[in-house]
């Protein structure tokens, strides 16, 4: 009888501690398809490929898409390869501010921000007039 119920009290502990390592692995399991959009600063075409490459060279970046108009960038990623700060480090890297899931600002450094093309300076209020047609109506009106 003392080895029945030994055995019976050694099949429900195993019982449950692989009912709480099987909700553990299913609460940190991530999506290889995991849909995030993120605010990525910048004013044209050119900003729109920069952007999109540094993206998806990330590793586990399967889908970017960036709007100017919008400035939110659309990923499509694999979180078991990688992490959102991952693609945010990457963008920052080719002088690009982004904004964390709480919308602050992450700007890239001087020397980053400096390296991208005259006209892609979106920190410059008058290239971004000129960029939406502002600047050139003003010029017509004088």
């Amino acid at each position: 009888m003392k080895k029945i119920i030994f055995f019976l009290s050694v099949f429900f502990i195993a019982f449950q501690t692989q009912s709480q390592e099987k909700t553990q692995s299913q609460e940190i399991k991530k999506n290889k398809n995991a849909k995030i959009s993120i605010k990525v600063d910048g004013i044209c075409g050119m900003c729109k490929k920069r952007i999109e490459t540094a993206a998806l060279k990330t590793k586990g970046v399967k889908f970017a898409l960036w709007s100017p108009k919008t400035h939110q960038l659309n990923l499509i990623l694999d979180e078991r390869k990688t992490e959102v700060a991952n693609v945010q480090q990457n963008i920052l890297k080719v002088g690009h501010d982004v904004y964390d899931m709480n919308a602050k600002k992450i700007s890239a450094t001087d020397e980053a921000y400096n390296s991208v093309h005259p006209c892609c300076k979106y920190r410059d209020e008058k290239i971004v007039l000129d960029h939406e047609g502002e600047l050139k109506k003003v010029k017509k009106n004088k």
